[in-house]
């Protein structure tokens, strides 16, 4: 289902796309994403997740003290995440992701080691941990290998089915989708509606 041509089609900025495709095809032959619909509800999701498959670390180079205090409670203020930007991305991910899903404190480092990483932009030690035991790799001392396209694509559709996404898929429930993968907040819930409707024009 997915090649390289129609890949490209739907994300045009996407590099590396036979190998981006390769990677994505041979994961989804081992999940339950057995339908189109299935696949481009799927799509819909990585796209919004990974910046139209352009990236597959989470950018933590911020510049916007205002929408970073706002967006984690573990900023205190606008003065304190001027203070997180001069320090740069490491810190940055160390204190928004500190004690929270597995991670240690800010000290640790956990909160960078552990930032959104692949297609589904997995986070956090816990879930490095669980989904890693799925798909059989240790990303918990590893995780820079969720990074790359191959462990990205076994991730993200893991992690779908993890959260029996396909069933949602069937109905076309993307509320119900983008909270099993996006959480309660939802973000970006008109571009992943608009990236599934791009994948039907083109797989269905």
């Amino acid at each position: 289902m997915i090649t390289a041509q129609k890949l490209r089609d739907f994300a045009p900025n996407c590099p590396n796309v036979d190998e981006q495709a390769a990677a994505l095809e041979a994961a989804r032959l081992n999940s339950s994403v057995n339908s189109e619909l299935r696949l481009c509800h799927f799509l819909g999701q990585i796209f919004v997740e990974s910046g139209g498959l352009r990236r597959l670390e989470e950018n933590l180079n911020w510049r916007d003290a205002e929408r970073l205090d706002k967006l984690f409670t573990a900023v205190r203020g606008v003065d304190d995440a001027r203070a997180l930007i001069a320090r740069g991305p490491e810190a940055i991910g160390n204190r928004i992701y500190a004690n929270k899903i597995g991670n240690g404190n800010e000290a640790s480092g956990d909160g960078f080691r552990y930032r959104g990483s692949g297609y589904i932009q997995l986070t956090g030690r816990a879930n490095f941990r669980r989904i890693g035991d799925l798909v059989g790799m240790n990303l918990e001392d590893d995780p820079d290998q969720a990074r790359r396209p191959d462990t990205a694509a076994a991730v993200a559709f893991a992690f779908w089915d993890a959260r029996h996404c396909s069933q949602l898929a069937d109905v076309g429930d993307i509320e119900g989708i983008t909270e099993r993968i996006n959480g309660p907040a939802m973000l970006g819930l008109a571009e992943r509606r608009e990236a599934a409707e791009l994948a039907m024009e083109i797989w269905m």
